[in-house]
């Protein structure tokens, strides 16, 4: 299924590289004359990067023709004899041809020591340097031409044509005859792999351990042209605007046809450029606005689309996840996810939260690497499916609550999605509101209004000071018997500072107090009780409960006027 997208994805790019060829970038221009003489070296770097050429794919180790890092194609560097004479081989194996850039190229691998035809052009020593060290690549040009050697149309022919053996065995990506690949090329360009790439799919190397007698590519037989098809595809998307970084998973995104969704799509969950930072904000109020008013419901949201993430596995990559959906149905889940985030903020956040800063909520000190990377895969895979999200992302926002004594925005936002998701799927109904809900009767959330409000009673009493209940909120979350009565004994002392020194105040306290009082007497059977223990579930409505609670204190009278039942 994976192969085939990719395939069918190369399929509609006309501009991608026909069979056989890649788009790669190339550090050095050798340059010779008729000769086999090096003339120059021209550094194609600009901007810090290398010029991109449309070039013969390189087998797994990187011989090609006419190409390739200085141990192929200068036999410089660290045991490169073997890789040199692979190269002359394979530039041997063009034939006699009229094609003087060719004959050129094939004098000059005839020479011996090209360390010394290096030194002999005056080449610059750091160049000779970094050839010895670090392999760039490299690719030939005979002087005074424009184009590279292998660039040339009788060398392309040849290529394109050269006799293969033909195995004829049915290719289970197309379901077509052809040549099976052996191996498959390597894809560059996943987060934590080797910069020389990994495979998708691979085989071991000692043929003793082969399943049934078959060995390598026989094991999987796809064919060769689907081979090239699929890498040059996935290779072009991970260089492309349709990817994303998702904890560890390099995630790349696309449709059966050319779609606004494959454009729009990272504008959903990436951190915009600061060029244009209203732009993520834009486009989510667009999808937003297509979803309510229906305008997704035409025959381009029928277009399947595919999301694909892709981890580092030793000398492997990982598929994490691979979701394959209409445009419309991702659209649509895509726009639940936001709607099921919307809660009241501080006015100086932003109202849809890059997915950076939403995960980062979960991590220790906000840090990427401290996101768990199972935790955002399977988060991503939930908001795309529509799926209640993992139970590890209620876990894991609750402890980092406990740990720092602070509900953010995004973890508010993060634990009332959650919620809102499961009591959806388990009793087809739409659970917390986005604003302060005093209907609300959850014993969870009704405890949560409660501590905010005698944590602001607190702090409008004494003011300033070091030292708040909120150190007691991991216990207020789940030991509520343990905190709470003494906490009402306290809140009697602060509201008596009240009457002398803020006179009237604490008639406000009073009537609030009261009114979240009476709804702990209907939970309870008219008795004031507070739980030996909360679930995760009611600690989560705890946090909700406080967060509402606390951002209601901000409002205006206005803005309280707002329909409490709004979602």
């Amino acid at each position: 299924m994976i192969l085939q997208a990719l395939k069918e994805y190369y399929d509609r790019k006309p501009g991608l590289p026909k069979e056989g060829y890649v788009s790669q970038a190339i550090k050095y221009i050798i340059v010779i004359d008729g000769d086999g003489n090096i003339k120059n070296i021209e550094d194609t770097t600009e901007n810090r990067q290398s010029k991109t050429f449309v070039i013969p794919q390189a087998n797994k180790k990187g011989l090609a023709f006419g190409w390739g890092n200085t141990k192929y194609t200068l036999g410089i560097g660290k045991n490169p004899t073997r890789q040199h004479n692979l190269f002359k081989d394979k530039v041997n194996s063009l034939g006699e041809i009229e094609d003087t850039g060719l004959k050129a190229l094939k004098s000059f691998l005839n020479k011996d020591d090209k360390l010394t035809l290096l030194n002999n052009a005056n080449i610059d020593k750091e160049i000779i340097e970094e050839f010895k060290e670090k392999s760039p690549s490299t690719v030939f040009k005979l002087q005074g031409e424009r184009d590279i050697i292998i660039n040339s149309n009788k060398i392309k022919n040849i290529i394109d044509n050269l006799e293969k053996k033909n195995n004829g065995q049915i290719c289970l990506i197309t379901g077509q005859k052809d040549n099976i690949a052996m191996t498959h090329q390597n894809i560059k360009g996943v987060f934590g792999c080797k910069s020389m790439g990994a495979n998708i799919v691979s085989f071991q190397v000692n043929s003793g351990y082969d399943s049934y007698g078959k060995e390598k590519g026989y094991n999987a037989p796809c064919g060769e042209k689907a081979v090239s098809a699929y890498t040059v595809a996935l290779n072009d998307l991970l260089k492309s605007n349709q990817k994303m970084r998702i904890g560890d998973a390099t995630t790349v995104f696309f449709a059966a046809k050319e779609n606004k969704l494959e454009n729009d799509f990272a504008l959903f969950f990436k951190i915009s450029p600061k060029d244009d930072p209203d732009i993520g904000t834009k486009a989510v109020k667009a999808l937003l606005k297509s979803a309510e008013s229906g305008a997704l419901n035409n025959d381009d949201s029928k277009t399947e689309f595919y999301v694909l993430g892709l981890s580092p596995n030793a000398a492997r990559i990982a598929v994490r996840f691979f979701i394959k959906d209409t445009v419309k149905g991702i659209s649509e889940n895509i726009a639940k996810y936001f709607q099921d985030l919307k809660i009241d903020r501080p006015s100086f956040e932003n109202e849809f939260l890059p997915l950076f800063k939403l995960l980062g909520s979960t991590a220790a000190l906000g840090k990427p690497e401290n996101i768990s990377p199972h935790l955002a895969g399977d988060f991503m895979m939930s908001v795309l499916k529509g799926l209640p999200y993992p139970i590890m992302l209620l876990q894991t926002v609750i402890n980092r609550i406990k740990a720092e004594q602070k509900i953010t925005y995004p973890r508010a936002a993060l634990i009332k999605a959650y919620l809102n998701r499961l009591s959806r799927y388990k009793t087809q109904k739409e659970g917390l509101k986005v604003s302060l809900n005093k209907g609300n009767i959850d014993q969870g959330y009704v405890l949560g209004r409660l501590f905010a409000v005698l944590e602001k009673l607190q702090g409008d009493a004494q003011g300033t000071t070091n030292s708040t209940i909120i150190r007691f909120y991991g216990s207020a979350s789940s030991t509520p018997v343990a905190v709470f009565a003494n906490l009402m004994r306290l809140h009697q002392h602060h509201l008596n500072k009240l009457i002398k020194e803020k006179p009237g105040m604490d008639v406000n306290y009073r009537k609030l107090i009261g009114e979240i009082q009476d709804k702990i007497r209907i939970i309870n059977n008219g008795a004031i009780a507070y739980p030996t223990h909360l679930s995760l579930i009611q600690q989560g409505l705890f946090a909700v409960g406080y967060y509402q609670q606390r951002q209601d204190f901000f409002k205006t009278k206005e803005e309280k006027i707002e329909p409490e039942n709004k979602i």
